[in-house]
């Protein structure tokens, strides 16, 4: 059920709407400290986060992200989670702004309570909620106060079907076997759709294996990323965040490096 909810995002006094620099606003359990969070609203993102890479599998979804936030040209946040579990049906990936990301994560909460408040049974799936983004993200850059996000959703559908989905800020949104978000929309694509065997989807090794990778050219060509990172995991049975875990690290070859 999510029809409605939209004025928590669309400017109501004392809501999500507008990120400011009222610190007051965001949960403190973050690693953040008092002052350091600024509003995007005047087109300057400040706390930015980069790459979000998402592979549907044969029986469901894998969304990875590391776990930085930058503040301006410093690395400065190294231990932020990124991948959130929104229900036992859906996962969500966030890159851009991190405050908006917070600010989309906890109104999807807010709507899920308020939901709750009309039928007790209400099961969101991922191409509901990933519907529902695309009328918000697009009202606000409408009003010209947008969100300055790049979303990955990703779960389990209706008749338990893996759902894998990319909204961006304009409202935007395309569903696809990959779905990235930021700097990995250029390096991990085309790793990604080589590797795709015909006639078939990956399996959930084989999509292990190609998130592995992806994070790990991410790493050493991705200036806004780290080492680390997590992995949000989508079957019919289970769904949760993983990690962290580490890229494995050969430098071996930079002392073959010439010109610099």
């Amino acid at each position: 059920m999510l029809n409605g909810g939209f004025g928590n995002l669309l400017g109501r006094k004392g809501t999500w709407a507008s990120p400011s620099n009222n610190n007051s606003e965001y949960p403190n359990n973050t690693g953040f400290k008092s002052g350091e969070l600024q509003s995007a609203e005047n087109g300057a993102m400040v706390t930015t986060c980069s790459s979000v890479v998402g592979i549907k599998f044969d029986r469901g979804v894998m969304i990875a992200a590391d776990t930085l936030v930058s503040y301006g040209n410093l690395s400065r946040f190294q231990n932020i989670d990124r991948v959130f579990k929104i229900n036992h049906n859906i996962l969500l990936g966030g890159s851009g702004d991190f405050p908006d990301v917070q600010c989309i994560h906890r109104t999807i909460e807010q709507k899920m309570l308020e939901d709750q408040f009309y039928e007790k049974n209400i099961d969101m799936r991922p191409q509901a909620l990933s519907t529902w983004l695309t009328r918000i993200t697009y009202t606000r850059n409408l009003w010209m106060k947008p969100l300055f996000v790049d979303l990955v959703v990703g779960g389990i559908d209706a008749g338990g079907k893996p759902y894998l989905a990319n909204v961006n800020f304009r409202g935007r949104a395309f569903t696809d076997y990959v779905v990235t978000a930021g700097f990995a929309r250029g390096m991990v694509v085309p790793l990604v759709r080589q590797s795709k065997p015909q006639r078939r989807e990956f399996t959930a090794q084989e999509a292990s294996n190609l998130i592995s990778k992806c994070m790990e050219v991410l790493y050493y060509r991705n200036v806004r990323s780290i080492s680390q990172y997590t992995v949000g995991i989508c079957t019919e049975n289970c769904c949760d965040v993983e990690g962290p875990f580490k890229v494995d690290e050969k430098w071996d070859v930079a002392d073959m490096i010439r010109g610099y």
